[in-house]
This record gives structure tokens, sequence and C-alpha cells, in this order.
């Protein structure tokens, strides 16, 4: 042979021995990385039927389950007494400021001496009536039991002439009692006039405000001169949006945390959710732009179940709203799916070996999420997949998580 012919074979004999020990090391490394593997082990858990709770976070404040503002009314003139002080416990009906009804008491004063002089002449034509009705009945009688005497002749003439008299004081009565009626009538407005010069809560509940020195002009006050909140718990109220509102019912567990107090919950429950979007005031109808195009709000509000005696009108707070399941569905923990280039992989155990999956999620929770192809119930799920593991691969190793 030549010294090329030479050259040619010891290079490809030099190939030959680096491939082999390329395949010897590659092998040799699976079978350790198998080895550690079995000698680690791996955790697996069944493949199981479950109804997934969602929780829905949303923000809102707390406010009073109702509360009266009241204004004052340049129409009903100056407010000359305060009933009540701030922090004061109220009930409904108790007075909590009086305006100036000197005016009103003076005009009712002179409506009720009209009437009662109105009164007195009614009773005055009544006696007359009376009286006429005594004297038509002497005058018949005598009529009916009259002799030839003309000295006290009565004639049907004289009857008649009482009759009419009578008609006409009768007549005179009936405009009395109108009179007297139409004048009750402006004595019952004076008296609602003057019942609202003192104005009352509506309420039970605490006085939050008392503003004496409130500037004051012909529309009226920005204002409120007393505000008043009910003694009742306070609930929650905000907004959510379009996509939320489809999965709240009312009567759902609601988990309140006020920004306020750290580390601290207050239970509640789904009180209501609107049908009607909010309303902005300008007219987009409660809608927010969120990145992907608008999104509708609706107004909601929340009961608080327990005690809110340390909560605050006006605080903020986080509200995690529980939305169950209508259904249950094949679920597995979070920890064992896998994503490969977008597409998510588990890995089972069957008879000792690996099987690598490719499955199609659902809905999720904190915990679990919805498998709805690629494995079924009761499978042997690898709930702590690594690097290491691939398709095939035994393990006699394991631990099961019931």
């Amino acid at each position: 042979m030549t010294k090329k012919k030479w050259l040619w074979i010891g290079s490809i004999f030099i190939l030959l021995v680096i491939g082999l020990i390329i395949f010897f090391f590659k092998n040799s490394e699976a079978k350790m990385v198998g080895n550690d593997l079995n000698e680690m082990g791996i955790t697996v858990q069944k493949a199981s039927n479950q109804e997934l709770s969602e929780s829905i976070l949303v923000t809102g404040k707390i406010v009073p389950e109702s509360e009266q503002k009241l204004y004052w009314e340049s129409e009903k003139g100056e407010i000359i007494e305060f009933k009540v002080e701030e922090n004061q416990i109220v009930s409904a009906g108790d007075p909590l400021f009086v305006y100036d009804s000197s005016n009103i008491d003076t005009e009712y004063n002179k409506v009720v001496r009209e009437r009662d002089l109105l009164k007195s002449r009614g009773k005055t034509e009544q006696k007359q009536i009376a009286d006429f009705n005594n004297r038509i009945a002497d005058a018949k009688k005598k009529l009916d039991s009259q002799n030839n005497d003309l000295e006290n002749v009565v004639t049907e003439d004289d009857v008649n002439q009482l009759t009419n008299e009578k008609i006409q004081l009768e007549i005179q009565y009936e405009s009395t009692k109108a009179e007297i009626d139409s004048i009750q009538e402006q004595i019952n407005e004076k008296i609602k006039q003057k019942k609202e010069m003192t104005v009352v809560s509506k309420m039970d509940g605490i006085v939050v405000k008392v503003n004496r020195n409130i500037e004051k002009n012909e529309a009226g006050t920005n204002e409120p001169v007393v505000h008043v909140i009910s003694n009742s718990p306070y609930k929650v109220i905000g907004s959510m949006s379009e996509f939320d509102t489809v999965k709240i019912q009312k009567d759902q567990e609601v988990i309140i945390r006020p920004k306020v107090y750290k580390d601290r919950e207050w239970k509640g429950v789904v009180e209501s959710v609107s049908h009607f979007p909010e309303d902005t005031g300008d007219g987009s109808m409660g809608e927010m732009y969120n990145g992907g195009g608008s999104v509708t709000m609706y107004p909601f509000k929340v009961a608080i179940t327990d005690d809110t005696s340390e909560l605050r009108q006006g605080f903020h707070v986080s509200l995690e709203i529980k939305v169950s399941g209508q259904e249950k569905s094949l679920v597995v923990p979070h920890m064992a799916l896998i994503q490969e280039e977008g597409i998510n992989i588990v890995y089972t155990l069957v008879d000792g070996k690996l099987e690598r999956r490719e499955v199609d999620t659902g809905a999720m929770n904190e915990e679990f999420i919805e498998i709805k192809q690629g494995i079924t119930l009761d499978e042997l799920v690898v709930i702590t997949p690594n690097d290491g593991m691939y398709d095939g691969m035994e393990v006699t190793i394991f631990d099961e998580i019931e």
C-alpha cells in the first residue's frame, strides 16, 4: 500500500474509536441518571374527579347599610336649634335640627281664629234652623186644628213663608261649613309646614357630622348640615367586570381583607350584583379599557357576617369571592404539569415504566388543574417531574400520595 492509503485507513480507524467512546459514554450517563432517579425515587398521585373552586379577586369600599344626609333648605329660613351632637346615637323619628317657624306660627294662629269664628257662626245658624223647624211644626198643628177663630188664624202662606226662610238659612249654613272645611285645610297645611321645620332622623343610627357654621347661599349648601349613618353592620360596595358577573351568585362566600389591617380577614356573603352597568355620570355606562378592549363594570354589594365594630366607613378592602364549580372534573396537581415548546406534558407510571403524555387542560384553582384529554381516572401521575425523566424509563422506587 501507498503511504496515502495508510493515512486514509488510519483516519477512519481513529474516527471509529472516537464514535465508540462517545456511544459508551452516553449510554453510561443515561444509566447513571436512571439509577440516580431510582435511588432518589419519585412521587405519584392518582388523577381524581373533583369539583374545582375558583376565586375571583375584586376591590371595594366599606359603607354603612344606609345613610341620611340633610342639607340646608333656603326656603325654610334659618336653623335656630340643633338637637344632636356628633357621635350621638339616634332612633328613627328623633329630631335633629329645627328651622325658625315664627312666621308659620303667626299664620297658623290667624287661620285658627278665623276657623273658630266660622264655627261659632255655624252653631248660631244651626240653632236658628232648629228654631225654624219648631215654628213650622207649631204652625202646621194650628193649621190642622184651627176653628173659625179669626184672631189666631194660621194660613198655608204662613207655613210656606217659614219654610222658605229656613231653606235660606240652611243654604247659608252649608256655605259656612264649606268655609270651615276650606280654612281647616289651611290649618292642616300650616301644621304640616310647622312639623317639617323640625327635621328628624329616618333611621336608627349614629350622627357622624353636625355642621353648625356651614356657608349658605340662595341655592342651599354643598355640604350636609347633619349626616347620619345606620348602626347596622357595615357592607362592602364596589364594581366588577362583565366577565366576573356571570360567575357570581347571591350568598357565595367572600373573604374581606381591609388594607389597613395586615393579615386580618372578615367573612361575608354576596348580597347582590346589579343587572345594570355602573353609572359613571359621563354616559360611558361603566366601561373601562383593560388593554384588550372595553369592559363593562357592574356594581355589587357584599354583606359582612363577622363583627364590624373595628371597621370604619370608607375603608378600602380587597375581596376574594369563592366561586364553586358546577360539576366534577378530572384533575391533577399543578406541579405535575410540564411545558415543552408550548405543549402541556405529564408523566404517568404504568407497570413500572414512565409514559410521556400530551394533555389538554381546562379550568384551574390554586391547587389543581383540569385535564380534558390525555389521561384517565385513577392513573398514577408523577407530581415531582424532573429533567432526567423520559418516555419508557423504568422506575422501581416511588411514593404514592393518597
